[in-house]
């Protein structure tokens, strides 16, 4: 998986297509750097900053965070050391969201840094539904916990710290509905955009994750 290594990706796909779980997996496997907007952000509402208490509003209620609060952000990361002379390969996983995000992303980006894949995780709406809202996160560590999926051996109770399991508020069904329709109106044109660019790869995410996995590593050859 040597070529892996310099890859710049995109990772796309609705809430609980499983984004994270394998850009994390391919960042061990492989050693890019997973940048996941969404820890950033909340990394950002634990502090308290002000930047924090303003996403907090929109994830609170299942929507997108602003452009503005978030470019800076990423574009920060990808130039920072051992990434901006094409040194190491990277992976977004939660940007971009929206086509503008897309554009100033291309924008930024040349050369060494060009993005070089865009992959896109399919899995039907009901099946987002399910894995969403059993979804829990413990409270100490962050580790990810599912109470159908990957139970802990304790209710309520992390396997790795001990730490309290909670659902996240943008894990419930309510918010579930309205972060899926979103995704609908602002995220799946991309599909379109990058596609015409010729970067674009589909994966079916409705597998086990390593399937999944396996499918991954041949678009990022």
């Amino acid at each position: 998986m040597n070529s892996s290594k310099t890859a710049r990706c995109v990772f796309l796909g609705a809430p609980g297509a499983g984004k994270g779980t394998q850009a994390k997996r391919v960042a061990t496997d492989s050693g890019v750097c997973h940048i996941s907007t969404g820890d950033l952000l909340r990394e950002e509402v634990k502090s308290g900053s002000a930047l924090g208490a303003d996403a907090k509003t929109y994830m609170d209620a299942g929507k997108l965070v602003p452009d503005q609060l978030i470019i800076d952000m990423v574009k920060a990361r990808i130039e920072g050391p051992g990434l901006s002379e094409g040194a190491g390969g990277w992976i977004l996983d939660g940007f971009p969201r929206t086509l503008p995000q897309a554009e100033a992303l291309d924008a930024n980006l040349s050369g060494d840094n060009a993005l070089t894949h865009v992959i896109s995780f399919a899995v039907p709406e009901e099946v987002l539904m399910g894995r969403l809202t059993g979804r829990r996160t413990c409270s100490q560590c962050g580790a990810i916990w599912h109470i159908a999926h990957k139970p802990t051996s304790k209710d309520g109770v992390c396997d790795q710290c001990g730490g309290e399991l909670t659902q996240r508020s943008d894990d419930r069904e309510e918010a579930i509905g309205k972060r899926l329709e979103v995704y609908r109106s602002q995220t799946a044109p991309l599909l379109a955009y990058y596609r015409d660019r010729g970067v674009l790869r589909e994966v079916d995410a409705n597998r086990s994750p390593d399937d999944v996995f396996k499918e991954l590593l041949t678009h990022m050859q």
